[in-house]
């Protein structure tokens, strides 16, 4: 590989031979001046043609990092769900917005380091600073991003990777006993949407796929459901989805109440559908609206804030019925195991972390019941228990 080092003015720089142009053929040269001295001009020379032997040459390339997230968020389509694609698309826009003019080559550690406390610190330009839960999807979203760009040799490293992103703070979760569980069920019996309520509470079910649900996927003389499907809102736009892990991909036994409940709620909707006439939009859905359509998810969330608050009980959001019922399910004793699989979480790992709060009183349960089997009047003679 041929590269010299000569002296231009007062300052000296270098010019090397890197390659053919993969697209034109053409042979491309790579040059740089201002340094002070001929040893820092050599210096920089040997590493050109080091990362020229090793592969790890990147071509100069002028595109900013608004740029480049510009054209990979669309290669993501096809890769992640809408809902996920939507979620990066709101993240990577803080970035744009404070620093998208960086070339991205020239893109530092510093630069995103400084990016994370700005957004922590100021975030909107109104309402103050972001979550550092937020801040933190910021960061995975673009280190997602400029892995891309290490992959497709724009950039020679994923300066990302060199960045702790903001640590979450988990909230305090909130959720209701079993009693307020059972009062809020009274109160929605009559309520167009109390199976959805009931459905919820009792299955731990996420919004979103209680709203997916259809009746080809439920048994109800078995007392089972199949999760196969979700129904989300992107960008306000109805969107069926794929459950959101392998995991949530599952099926669930459910308790006579709610297999009656949903019987009930059946023969309404036939009634419904007759009542519609020829406007009725049929798609199988066991939750709809009056016509047959589906459910959007704001709608549903506002329906159950409304009957929370004529209920009485304390405020909690539809998300926290799946609290709700994790909790209550662990201070059952149900196996976290168990647990997590019917809440078609990843790893029982994440059941157990993000319910951490339960962890005192199972453990306390545990020590006072293992206790009781060593602390219990023997049957037999104690003697009887050293004899081999």
């Amino acid at each position: 590989m041929r590269g010299y080092v000569g002296k231009r003015g007062k300052t000296w720089g270098y010019a090397v031979d890197v390659g053919r142009d993969p697209a034109t053929g053409r042979r491309r040269q790579r040059t740089k001046g201002g340094f002070k001295t001929r040893r820092e001009a050599d210096a920089a020379l040997a590493e050109v043609i080091r990362s020229v032997g090793t592969g790890t040459y990147v071509a100069r390339d002028p595109q900013t990092l608004a740029e480049w997230i510009e054209r990979w968020l669309p290669t993501m389509a096809p890769k992640i769900r809408p809902s996920t694609l939507s979620d990066y698309r709101k993240s990577l826009a803080h970035v744009t917005r404070q620093i998208g003019h960086v070339r991205l080559q020239a893109l530092r550690p510093l630069d995103l380091e400084e990016l994370y406390a700005t957004l922590l610190k100021e975030g909107h330009r109104f309402g103050g600073g972001l979550a550092p839960k937020t801040v933190r999807n910021v960061h995975i979203a673009l280190r997602r991003s400029l892995a891309d760009a290490e992959r497709f040799g724009l950039v020679h490293r994923n300066v990302a990777a060199l960045v702790k992103a903001p640590a979450p703070t988990r909230p305090d979760l909130t959720t209701w006993s079993a009693p307020e569980v059972s009062q809020f069920l009274a109160s929605v019996e009559a309520h167009r949407l109390g199976p959805a309520f009931r459905l919820l509470a009792a299955t731990g079910m996420r919004r979103g796929e209680v709203l997916g649900l259809k009746w080809d996927s439920v048994d109800l003389d078995a007392g089972r459901l199949s999760v196969r499907r979700s129904l989300i809102a992107v960008d306000d736009e109805l969107v069926w989805s794929d459950p959101k892990t392998s995991r949530s991909r599952r099926n669930l036994s459910l308790d006579s109440e709610t297999v009656a409940v949903l019987r009930a709620h059946r023969r309404r909707r036939l009634e419904e559908r007759l009542a519609a006439g020829e406007l009725w939009e049929e798609h199988d859905l066991v939750f709809s609206t009056e016509t047959g359509e589906a459910l959007h998810p704001d709608r549903f969330s506002r329906a159950f804030e409304r009957a929370v608050q004529s209920s009485g009980l304390p405020r909690i959001r539809m998300h926290d019925l799946r609290h709700t019922w994790a909790t209550l399910a662990l201070q059952a004793g149900i196996h976290p195991k168990v647990v997590s699989e019917r809440l078609g979480h990843a790893s029982t790992s994440i059941t157990l972390d993000i319910y951490s709060h339960v962890q005192p009183e199972l453990d306390a349960q545990a020590a006072t019941a293992v206790a009781l089997l060593f602390d219990a009047e023997p049957d037999a003679d104690p003697g009887a228990l050293h004899s081999v």
